[in-house]
C-alpha cells in the first residue's frame, strides 16, 4: 500500500511548479510530516515526466551490472540516493539504499538476485545432516548399508506374512501389544 496516491503526487508537483509556494509550505498545507517526498517527486517528474510519479505494478528485476553501475555512479560522483535514482530512471531511491548496503557488506555477490520464498524442508534437513554427521569410514558405511538391508528384509518378510493372512498377522501383533501394555500398567 502506498502512502500517497498518484493523483495526490501530481496535484502537489503541479502546484509546486506552477504555484507560488515552496516545498515546506506545500508540505505544511497538505499535512505532510516532511517536504522530502515532495522534493523527490518534483525531481523525478522533471526527468521522467508522469512516469516518475507512477507506482509500478510489477516488480522489475534489475541485472547485477545495472545495480553495479548505479552503485558506482553514486560512489564516484557523490550523488544522493534520489539523484542516483533519477539518473537511472528509478522512482524508488530505497532500491539504491538496499543495493549500496548489500554491495558494502558482500561486494558484487550481494547484488545477485536472491531466491524468493521459503526454502524447502528437504534442503534444510540435508544441511543439518551434513553439519551433524562426521565422515564415515568405508567399514562404517558398509555396516550401515548392512543394517539398512536387514531392516528392509525384515519389513518385506512382515509384508509378505500380512499379504498371506492379514487376520493372523493382526491377531499376532494385537496380542503382543496387549501383553506389553499390561506389563507397563503393572509397573
Amino acid at each position: 500500500m502506498t502512502k500517497y496516491n498518484e493523483e495526490f503526487k501530481i496535484k502537489l508537483v503541479t502546484e509546486y511548479l506552477y504555484g507560488h509556494l515552496g516545498y515546506k509550505s506545500l508540505a505544511k498545507k497538505y499535512n505532510m510530516p516532511s517536504s522530502t517526498p515532495l522534493r523527490n517527486w518534483v525531481s523525478s517528474y522533471k526527468v521522467q515526466g508522469m512516469e516518475g510519479l507512477k507506482r509500478r505494478k510489477t516488480k522489475q528485476e534489475y541485472s547485477v551490472q545495472f545495480k553495479l553501475d548505479a552503485v558506482q555512479f553514486m560512489l564516484e560522483t557523490g550523488a544522493s540516493y534520489q539523484e542516483t535514482a533519477v539518473q537511472f530512471h528509478l522512482n524508488n531511491p530505497s532500491l539504491i539504499v538496499r543495493w549500496l548496503k548489500a554491495f558494502r557488506i558482500q561486494g558484487i555477490e550481494g547484488l545477485n538476485t536472491k531466491p524468493k520464498g521459503r526454502p524447502s524442508m528437504s534442503k534444510k534437513t540435508n544441511k543439518q545432516k551434513k553439519k551433524g554427521e562426521k565422515k564415515l569410514t568405508r567399514e562404517e558405511e558398509l555396516e550401515r548399508e548392512n543394517e539398512l538391508l536387514r531392516l528392509e528384509n525384515a519389513y518385506l518378510k512382515k509384508l509378505r506374512a500380512f499379504r498371506e493372512d492379514p487376520n493372523a498377522f493382526h491377531e499376532k501383533h494385537k496380542q503382543k501389544w496387549h501383553s506389553n501394555s499390561k506389563k507397563k500398567d503393572s509397573d
